[in-house]
């Protein structure tokens, strides 16, 4: 099985109505990701960089338990992860406050384990990111990020990347269209969801949004379209592959992150791309029926078969 690699930032988490018993647990796009591929079957380790407290000790302790690779984290002496809380109003709408501004994995590049990680990172078959990967940096680290994604891709490794647009972390879509034009060069599989390329792109549909991808060098694109399904556009044709119907979903909350991973997971299995979009629907409309962004375990589907 090809190995991937996940590359991004995960925070520690504070969720509650309660504000004097809120509970802890961490979240981030690409981790949920790396925990559906690791669960799916795929040899996946997760690169990032932490602290050196015991709030991080426990982040890989709990990815180490899912069978996520660490040993590409770097730990920043004297500093903590990210964090951000979660807000719950009478309605079940949620609004999200962050103190990240600090986080080690800002630094990445500039750790003493960035070489390190650099060199082994060109072992690897698939190189995992996304938009909110893009904005946690700038100037001289988005080019060495640019470097590695090259070097990956003339050993023979793969890119797949998710625009993932969140427009707290850019000053403006500009930079933002900017950033990712420059990875998608770089990209062999883009998963965008239309409403973020729409922002940022202007795209007018999702055929619009693969057509542009496929311009600017992507082999294979699946575009999400929420609760509408996926377009996928690879060099077999277009397809339109419709979600599974749910009734009363809990929480939305990495679905994308888990259709990606089962997206990814089924074409490293052999499967085509319209099929992949179908196991992929599956897994993430699992998903929505429990809070947090990752389900149990046991509620995989397939799990127990």
């Amino acid at each position: 099985m090809p190995r991937v690699a996940c590359i991004g930032e995960c925070m520690l988490e504070l969720s509650g109505a309660d504000r004097q018993a809120m509970t802890l647990s961490y979240g981030g796009d690409t981790l949920n990701t790396a925990i559906y591929l690791s669960r799916l079957g795929v040899p996946t380790d997760y690169v990032t960089a932490l602290g050196d407290d015991p709030y991080s000790d426990w982040m890989i302790e709990q990815w180490r338990a899912e069978g996520v690779g660490t040993d590409l984290v770097a730990r920043a002496k004297d500093r903590i992860p990210g964090l951000y809380a979660i807000q719950t109003d009478a309605e079940g709408e949620r609004r999200f406050f962050y103190w990240r501004d600090q986080a080690p994995v800002r630094d990445l590049f500039d750790l003493p384990e960035s070489t390190h990680i650099t060199a082994r990172l060109l072992e690897y078959d698939w190189i995992y990111l996304t938009g909110i990967t893009l904005s946690l940096y700038g100037g001289d680290h988005l080019a060495r990020l640019r470097d590695l994604l090259d070097a990956v891709r003339a050993k023979g490794g793969k890119v797949m990347f998710d625009t993932n647009y969140r427009p707290r972390g850019w000053p403006n879509t500009t930079a933002a269209r900017t950033a990712m034009t420059e990875i998608l060069n770089r990209t062999d599989l883009a998963v965008p969801t239309f409403d973020d390329d729409r922002e940022v792109f202007g795209d007018r549909d999702a055929e619009a949004s693969a057509a542009r991808l496929h311009e600017v060098g992507v082999g294979e694109v699946v575009v999400k379209m929420d609760a509408s399904g996926c377009l996928v556009s690879a060099s077999a044709g277009q397809e339109r592959v419709k979600t599974t119907a749910r009734l009363n979903p809990r929480d939305t909350t990495g679905a994308g992150d888990a259709f990606n991973a089962g997206y990814l997971a089924a074409r490293l299995k052999g499967l085509p791309p319209v099929a992949a979009a179908r196991d992929a629907h599956q897994l993430a409309g699992s998903v929505i029926m429990y809070a947090g962004a990752i389900m149990p375990r046991d509620a995989m589907p397939g799990a127990g078969q």
